[in-house]
């Protein structure tokens, strides 16, 4: 069975991982390993139509109220989504909460992005999904990675934009940059998923998400 007909997301990423090791992570390895993750990442969502056009549906309408601007920003976020629709897993369609969490993740190019409150909207709209993706059991690694992708691209986005403080925006960035690059090492390294960081390591992301949020909103 090759890598594009497993169904679990992490068995095929396992898989890809441990050949891209056995390698010796070549150029021809990586190359090849580009190749197959995108290869299986387009399969993936070509059997999951509904949640391909919910996907495309949301960022069309963002873009509508964004009125053209944002446009690489939403095309990047447009096919991260889509290629990442394989860890939906058994589900063919987005979640309230996938939809919640893609929005967070677009909050710059809308007009309340550079708002006083668009710290503390991000920070409400991140316990929300969490809360709902919970109540209504729809709980998949799809929401876990786009919740990790939109923290990432909404935090730093405004940080570097609208944080003025070098001090703050450094432990900013390190606090959230730390486990990613953590986990991919890791990853590589092993050429295995590992788990994902532990509530505990995460703490210092949260916080900083609190003190620029704060320090946002009573900005003059």
């Amino acid at each position: 069975m090759s890598v594009s007909d497993l169904a679990d997301s992490r068995a095929a990423t396992n898989a890809l991982l441990g050949m891209l090791k056995q390698d010796r992570w070549r150029p021809l390895a990586v190359a090849r390993f580009l190749w197959q993750a995108t290869d299986r990442s387009a399969r993936q969502a070509a059997r999951r139509p509904r949640a391909l056009a919910q996907v495309t549906a949301l960022h069309c309408l963002l873009l509508a109220l964004a009125r053209r601007r944002g446009r690489g920003w939403l095309a990047t976020s447009w096919t991260l989504s889509a290629l990442h629709l394989g860890l939906l897993e058994q589900r063919d369609r987005l979640s309230a909460a996938d939809v919640l969490t893609l929005v967070r993740g677009n909050l710059p190019v809308t007009a309340v992005g550079s708002s006083r409150w668009s710290g503390v909207l991000a920070i409400t709209l991140d316990l929300a999904d969490g809360r709902l993706a919970r109540q209504r059991a729809t709980v998949s690694p799809f929401g876990e990675y786009a919740d990790t992708f939109a923290d990432a691209a909404f935090w730093t986005w405004l940080t570097l934009r609208h944080e003025p403080d070098r001090t703050v925006r450094a432990a900013a960035i390190a606090a959230w940059a730390v486990p990613v690059v953590t986990v991919t090492a890791v990853a590589v390294s092993r050429g295995t998923m590992p788990e994902r960081p532990r509530p505990a390591l995460l703490r210092p992301a949260a916080a900083m998400q609190g003190i620029v949020a704060l320090r946002h909103l009573l900005r003059r």
